[in-house]
């Protein structure tokens, strides 16, 4: 197109102006001048903008137009800069002819108009515009008879067609969205508008309650979009005019800067310049031929690039262009501008010119932003505010680092600082901004105005500096640039995930779905990240493809779950300035979210995204401002669990009480003697009242020290202060809370009794001595000591029970590796350097080196070599786990034989062994104490008692003055001095405390502790150790019992159940191949070849095997060697056999299981003899090949395995054994089955907890074949298969929840989260140091049967509390209405001696009551079995229900319609074609066998590794 049909823009300063007026004059005269568009003039800058028709004017004419106005204009830069331009397309609507010529004068008149080519044939007009002035509707709010032609619509080719306008013209729309409540309909609206063909973007802000719409014009119009949006329920207005996108760089703008004529004559751009040059470049970040066409459209616009061929292939582009207009660096940043700004551009040649005539000198030679401006520039701003070195430091530290600043001093004399810059990456004003934003006032210094005037306006800066940030400032490379720029992140909530298959399952079909970046999966966590690009998928839609694999999936909403949170010390800083240094140069970084310095604390808080940025980035960044900088260490050992301060306290108040009760009691006990004594004397003697009284005071403790006080009473108050204080200070404060929440518990009746117990003493002896009584008050100072030692005793035994929890969380800790050795790497995976770094400065994507025997600091991905690791942590299964490239390992698991390079995937709070340490942790917290019943009983008990109390003060008062006689008789200290009134209150008051004393909550306290103590004594005589009161409490009303497998049913140990020899004896004896495999694996350090050499030695009768050289073993297959000196134990053994033979007439082998046994008569042992022996003495020290392994390693080593074998194999695989083969010589001569077998008592155990009415669960986390075959062998009907530990967790919830009380039976790190979730969790004492710290319950010996006798003591505990309630209770139902005077008419009354000897009765029955349960007796094995054998019997498979994961049903396909079973099926079929055996789909009808999380990758049916 011929650039002199465009519209150019170009600026000019102007000297001279000194106020509004002058802007307006110039505005007013060029406004006026022909072919002039708009102008605008900046009285601060000093320049116009002009936007003009170079038809008829050019830079020149405009300058000198200024000039004879009076001011100096002077004109930079003679080539002006290009103007957008963009096409109206307008047609008529009524059905008349408009009024063409108005309408064509009236909108050239419109500013922003440049040009307007009317059709009146088709009823059209196409109208040029500027879109910065003026838009399509105000064209159309001009001429009313005319309508905006949607259909044709499209963007004109201006001179320059602006490529940051994205290639197909994207419009960017604001529109208000009224309605919207929720999110829910902010994804409503993204969902659906976001479909609409020509829609590109969408976001939908509920805040702000509007949409941001970017869409291609020639596809849809904004009145559809906006009906769409209504259609959908929301009104929707136009918010701001739809504006073309400027996704670019400015520097795109100012490539644009270009001469637009080179000569009067050449008006047409000339595709070969006087002077060419060629450059190559290499482009990174293409993907696909879009990306090719994109660069080359977007440079071929530029008037100086004459060719351009992009190569997807060789990532390269070759480009012509004019050396004398532009740079190679120029273009370099043009191609990486090039929307959408993802390209990595390296120049790889330099220009090689063409130089075609000697005129090319005569060429403007510089490129505009080389002639318009110098490379540097200065500029001196004024600084105030410094106040230290420091502060020079800091702004010289933040302005360097500024985009374009080549140099920055700052001088603390003359309060300023001299810049260096780059004109065309920042401006003085931006510096000047940036300076007062650390806190300090910055002018700019008149004198220093750079002398070169900025085209640009500087809003536009910040832009790029933002751009050249991006690059200089990424840190962590992320997998590439278009995902930076495009993606988004999510986190979906997957459930039905059962192991390591189904995470390799979710995370290769999701890769291969468009518009997703990466995917991972975390197991235990049940959590899927998911970065995603949001212009092709959304979560919900990841979601969907998530479920279609057959599993649960939910988007968690809340997005800060993955964000990394790191906490510093940060050491060095001195002042406000120092934190904004760090603060402002963290957020720079790409990644970090929020950063936070307390300069107090010296405390640094950081949120990054993990996957952009990590601790060590962070920590670097902070080190190389000069500050040192650490984590702070987090606290391992979980001391907000344990109960140490609870324990202190109620310790404290327990020997305090205790001190002071026991002298206490003597008194009292001393009394009750004395008093049952006088009692007698006055029965035998017929004493007279008054003799008693005699005899009472001589006594030496009722002695008066001062009228009114005895030494009694005076000891007893002595003694009672500290403990009514001291002792009884918790129980106050306790019982205030209590009383705060509107409730009353056991608390607040013991300080009701003891408070009123003690005051009404006090004063009543204060009263006594002011009156000089001569006969002792009867107080009440015995009752608090005795009451709070009680219950003291009963809280700190409860808290030490309560604080055993914590140990499991800190053992738990302690398994985390502390340090890790991260690698560098080259391309060809060869170490460069390695380095210790504490674990939690691991971050995502590092390569670590696990050497051997070592731990797995992280979760992670094998990017190199072969080992076995011990993953029984997280699986429970005691087999190693084969793990090669590829695999995925587990924190905490130990490396065992090979060293491995792992890629760290999941870090800090992330990995699997910290979700463990979580998952107990929530469940210790989460498990609501057991409500003690008698706190639920003093709940009804202390008002009740206080009513009765009231009750019988105002009844007494009442009858005193109605019948003053009664009270008379029996007012024991009468005292004919005092009022009549005062005898009836004092006596009143005398009846209602004895109420409340006799009511006493001592008896009720004791009654659970008492028979907890001794409940929990005798379990531990009976090796069952019961941590505390709740658990013991809790057992009896279990209904459901869930036993873990391995190590609980079975031993745990893999143990050979059967060996069967393949060749004819003759060939090879059995104790020939026993005395080989033997020797073979007795190198081998898998747990199967342990079992086997032990077996053979036992078999063999010796400790000594033969030799084995050229031992390899293969991870995950078996493995091969040569064995020698074998002959020596054969011939031992041969001795032994024929000594056999004599004695027996023949012998039966029996293999060790019993099943399947060969009898091999005598005369073959013989023959076997003879033919050994001749053997032996041939060949001696013969040397045999021997392979060891499964059907994989058989068929690898070129052995046949034919159908009898195979089913042999497969028929053990079913009973969930492990087959294994042997080959001697290059012949199959053996199968060797191994098991884990079930412990003798466990079917008896599942027997009587069943017929004790309890329901019994196997859950475990191996595969469902060898659970079916172990669940068989006990009588469990209900098994859950494969269950990870969270699983586990969540079926105890699930039965929790269904109202069932639950007791987990475990002993493995894999059960302690379920153990602590569990009402009752026990574990077994042979089990790891994790569960037994988070059980309830331990059993000492490794017995089944114990679980048995634990939930039988908690039955018989249960019942003797109860039988202890009754006698507390009767206690007070008798005495309280006795206290209260009711039985005073048939002569009995209670003394107060009587209320003293009736509570600690009740005290004393009570403990005597818990002390019968050490006549507990804990049945025999012999008892169970009398009662059980005659029922118990095996159950069949088909009886068994199996469960995979933790479903209530038994896994199928999901439940679909015909149509959607065969898409799933076939997609199924599909995925297997892809090598993707075990989509989930299949799981229901095949159920294959999860040993792949044993083996790694070698998925041959279920041979477990050797």
């Amino acid at each position: 197109m011929d650039p002199s049909m465009g519209v150019n823009s170009v600026t000019i300063s102007v000297e001279g102006m000194t106020c509004s007026s002058c802007v307006w004059t110039i505005e007013q005269q060029i406004g006026k001048l022909n072919g002039v568009h708009h102008v605008k003039v900046s009285l601060e800058e000093k320049t116009a903008t002009i936007i003009y028709d170079p038809k008829l004017q050019t830079p020149k004419t405009l300058q000198e137009a200024i000039d004879d106005m009076g001011f100096d204009a002077i004109l930079h830069n003679p080539n002006p800069l290009p103007v957008l331009t963009n096409t109206v397309f307008l047609s008529a609507i009524a059905s008349p002819t408009p009024p063409w010529d108005h309408i064509q004068s009236t909108l050239l008149k419109t500013k922003g108009v440049t040009d307007i080519k009317i059709s009146p044939q088709q009823r059209t007009a196409v109208v040029t515009i500027i879109p910065s002035l003026v838009n399509a509707n105000q064209i159309i709010e001009l001429v009313p008879d005319l309508s905006l032609d949607t259909g044709t619509l499209e963007k004109k080719s201006g001179t320059c067609e602006d490529y940051s306008m994205a290639q197909a013209g994207e419009v960017m729309l604001k529109m208000k969205v009224e309605g919207m409540t929720c999110h829910s309909c902010t994804s409503t609206i993204e969902g659906k508008i976001g479909k609409l063909q020509g829609v590109q973007r969408i976001k939908v802000s509920l805040d702000n309650q509007e949409a941001t719409v970017v869409y291609q014009p020639h596809l849809i119009t904004v009145e559809e979009i906006k009906k769409q949006i209504e259609a959908a329920g929301f009104p929707a207005f136009v918010k701001k005019q739809p504006k073309y996108l400027r996704l670019g760089s400015i520097d795109i703008e100012r490539l644009k800067n270009t001469p637009v004529k080179f000569s009067e004559g050449s008006q047409q751009r000339n595709p070969s310049y006087t002077n060419d040059s060629t450059v190559t470049f290499i482009i990174d970040g293409m993907h696909c031929k879009s990306c090719v066409s994109n660069i080359e459209s977007a440079l071929s616009t530029l008037q100086y690039v004459s060719s351009i061929v992009v190569s997807l292939e060789n990532r390269s582009a070759v480009v012509k262009y004019n050396a004398s207009l532009v740079t190679p660096e120029t273009l370099r940043k043009a191609i990486e501008a090039v929307s959408p700004g993802q390209y990595r551009v390296s120049i790889i040649s330099g220009a090689e010119s063409t130089l075609n005539s000697p005129s090319s000198s005569s060429l403007q030679k510089i490129p505009l932003n080389i002639v318009s401006q110098p490379l540097t520039q200065e500029t001196v701003i004024n600084i105030d505010g410094m106040t230290c070195n420091s502060c020079v430091q800091s702004i010289e530290g933040v302005i360097s680092k500024k985009a374009g600043v080549k140099s920055i001093r700052v001088s603390l004399a003359n309060a300023n600082g001299t810049v260096e810059y780059d004109p065309l990456l920042t401006s003085p004003e931006t510096l000047r901004k940036a300076i007062e934003d650390m806190g300090f006032d910055a002018t700019l210094s008149g004198t220093n105005e750079p002398l070169v005037v900025i085209a640009q306006p500087s809003s536009e800066t910040p832009h790029l500096t933002a751009t050249n940030e991006f690059y200089a400032k990424m840190m962590t490379p992320i997998h590439n640039k278009e995902e930076a720029k495009t993606s988004s992140k999510c986190y979906i909530q997957v459930t039905g995930m059962t192991c390591a298959s189904c995470v390799a399952n979710i995370e290769r079909n999701l890769r291969r779905e468009e518009g997703i970046y990466s995917v991972l999966v975390a197991l235990m966590a049940g959590k899927a990240e998911v970065r995603y690009n949001p212009t092709v998928t959304q979560p919900p839609m990841i979601a969907e493809f998530i479920r279609e694999l057959g599993f649960g999936a939910t988007v968690i909403e809340n997005t800060d779950e993955g964000d990394g949170v790191l906490e510093l010390i940060v050491r060095g800083m001195t002042c406000a300035s120092c934190v904004h240094k760090i603060e402002s140069t963290l957020t720079k970084h790409r990644g970090i979210f929020y950063c936070s310095v307390a300069l107090a604390t010296n405390k640094a808080h950081v949120k990054y995204d993990p996957e952009i940025i990590g601790p060590r980035d962070i920590i670097h960044t902070i080190e190389s401002l000069g500050f040192e900088a650490s984590l702070v260490k987090k606290d391992r050992s979980a001391s907000h669990l344990d109960h140490k301060r609870e324990i202190r306290q109620w310790r404290r108040s327990f020997l305090v009480s205790l001190f002071f009760c026991i002298p206490v009691m003597g008194l009292m006990i001393y009394m009750m003697v004395m008093d049952h004594h006088l009692a007698t004397l006055h029965h035998n003697q017929n004493m007279s009242q008054e003799e008693m009284v005699n005899v009472h005071s001589s006594m030496f403790l009722e002695r008066q020290i001062l009228p009114g006080l005895s030494i009694m009473n005076l000891l007893s108050f002595l003694l009672c202060v500290p403990v009514q204080f001291f002792g009884g200070w918790y129980f106050y404060i306790h019982a205030y809370k209590a009383l705060k929440h509107k409730t009353a518990n056991m608390d607040v009746l013991i300080v009701l009794a003891t408070t009123i117990a003690f005051a009404y003493s006090l004063v009543i002896l204060l009263v006594a001595m002011y009156e000089r009584a001569k006969v002792n008050p009867i107080t009440f100072f015995d009752t608090p000591p005795m009451l709070f030692v009680f219950i003291a005793l009963g809280r700190w035994l409860e808290h030490i029970a309560k604080g055993k929890t914590s140990e499991a969380l800190a053992k738990l800790i302690s398994l985390q590796a502390t340090e890790a050795t991260i690698v560098t790497i080259d391309s060809d995976n060869i170490l460069l350097s390695e380095e210790q770094v504490d674990v939690e400065l691991v971050q995502r994507g590092d390569i670590i080196k696990v050497v051997p025997g070592g731990k797995f600091p992280v979760d992670g991905r094998v990017i190199e070599g072969h080992s076995m690791v011990d993953e029984s942590l997280i699986t429970g299964e005691a087999m190693p786990v084969a793990k090669k490239s590829g695999s995925t390992v587990i924190a905490g698991s130990i490396n065992q034989n090979g060293s491995l390079l792992i890629r760290a995937t999941h870090v800090g709070a992330d990995t699997t062994l910290s979700q463990i340490v979580k998952l107990v942790e929530e469940a210790q917290t989460s498990k609501a104490p057991i409500q003690q019943f008698a706190d639920k009983l003093s709940g009804y008990f202390v008002p009740f008692i206080v009513i009765i109390s009231i009750v019988t003060l105002l009844v007494w008062i009442i009858i005193g003055f109605l019948n003053f006689q009664l009270v008379e008789t029996y007012f024991a200290g009468y005292n004919r001095s005092i009022s009549r009134t005062e005898t009836i209150i004092r006596f009143a008051f005398q009846a209602s405390i004895t109420v409340l004393c006799i009511a006493c909550p001592c008896s009720l306290g004791l009654a659970t502790p008492t028979a907890v103590m001794v409940g929990t004594g005798v379990g531990a005589q009976n090796g069952i150790l019961i941590k505390g009161g709740e658990p013991l409490e809790m057992a009896h009303k279990v209904k459901v019992v869930v036993f873990d497998k391995t190590g609980t049913i079975t031993h745990g140990t893999p143990v050979v159940s059967q060996i069967k020899v393949l060749v004819e004896s003759n060939r090879i004896s059995r104790n020939k191949i026993l005395a080989i495999v033997g020797t073979a694996e007795s190198h081998s350090e898998h747990p199967l070849g342990a079992a086997i050499t032990k077996y053979c030695k036992q078999e063999l009768d010796t400790e000594v095997l033969g030799t084995c050289i050229d031992f390899q073993v293969v991870p995950g297959c078996g493995i091969c060697c040569k064995v020698t000196n074998i002959e020596g134990l054969l011939r031992k053994n041969n001795w032994r056999i024929e000594e056999n033979n004599i004695k027996n007439a023949s012998l039966v082998q029996i293999d060790a299981s019993n099943e399947q046994s060969s009898t091999l008569s005598s005369m073959i042992i013989d023959a076997q003899l003879s033919n050994a022996l001749s053997y032996s003495e041939a060949l001696n020290a013969q040397q045999y090949k021997v392979l060891i392994g499964n059907r994989e390693w058989m068929t690898r080593n070129g052995l046949v395995i034919n159908n009898d074998i195979d089913d042999s194999m497969t028929e053990h695989e079913r009973r969930g054994r492990t087959a294994v083969l042997v080959a001697v010589d290059d012949v199959l001569c053996g199968l060797i089955a191994i098991a884990d077998t079930v412990k003798p008592e466990a079917e008896l155990a599942v027997h009587i907890l069943k017929s004790m009415g309890l329901e019994v669960i196997l859950m475990t986390g191996d595969n469902s074949k060898t659970a079916r075959s172990i669940a068989s062998q006990v009588g469990i009907t209900k098994v859950f298969a494969e269950v990870l530990p969270s699983h586990k967790v969540a079926k105890v919830k699930q039965l929790q929840e269904e109202g069932k009380q639950v007791a987990m039976v475990g002993d493995g790190i894999n059960d302690s989260p379920a153990l602590a979730m569990a009402n009752v969790g026990i574990a077994i004492g042979t089990g790891t140091d994790v569960a037994i710290e988070a059980a309830d319950v331990v059993l000492i010996r490794n017995d089944l049967l114990d679980v048995v006798a634990s939930i039988d003591l908690s039955r018989k505990t249960v019942k003797r509390i109860r039988i202890n309630f009754v006698f507390a209770l009767i206690y007070n139902l008798i005495g309280i209405p006795i206290a209260a005077g009711v039985f005073m008419p048939i002569g009995l009354v209670l003394q107060p001696w009587m209320g003293s000897a009736a509570m600690a009765a009740s005290s004393v029955s009570v403990v005597l009551s818990s002390l019968f349960l050490k006549l507990y007796r804990k049945p025999t094995y012999e008892n169970y079995e009398l009662h059980a054998r005659s029922q118990m019997g095996r159950k069949s498979p088909s009886e068994i229900s199996i469960h995979v994961g933790i479903d209530d049903a038994s896994r199928n396909s999901p439940k679909l319609g015909l149509l959607d079973r065969i898409v799933n099926y076939s997609r199924a079929s599909i995925n297997s074609l892809l090598s993707d055996k075990r989509s989930l789909n299949s799981v229901g009808t095949s159920e294959p066998d999860k040993h792949s999380l044993l083996v790694g990758d070698c998925r041959e049916d279920d041979d477990t590794a050797l």
